[in-house]
C-alpha cells in the first residue's frame, strides 16, 4: 500500500531527511520520500503491517521534530 500524508510545520530540511532515514529503516517499509518543499510524507508498506508502520513513522516524526504534525484523514 502507498498512501501519500501532509506534514503540518516541517521547518527543516535537514530533519526531513533524518524522518525519512529512520523511517526508511522501520521493518515492512518498501518506499518512504520526506519532502521539505511539498510538505509531504510517501509511505509504502506492505499491507499487512501498514497501520503498524504509519504509527512507528508518526512517533520518528515527532521525535525529530515536536512541533510537526502528520495528517491521517
Amino acid at each position: 500500500m502507498k498512501k501519500v500524508f501532509e506534514l503540518i510545520d516541517l521547518d527543516c530540511a535537514h530533519c526531513a531527511a533524518r524522518m525519512e532515514e529512520g523511517i526508511r529503516k522501520l521493518a515492512g517499509v518498501n518506499d518512504v520520500s520526506v519532502n521539505f518543499l511539498t510538505q509531504k510524507l510517501m509511505l509504502e508498506a506492505d499491507d499487512a503491517v501498514f497501520d503498524k508502520v504509519l504509527k512507528q513513522a508518526v512517533k520518528i516524526c515527532r521525535k525529530i521534530e515536536p512541533d510537526c504534525t502528520v495528517v491521517i484523514k
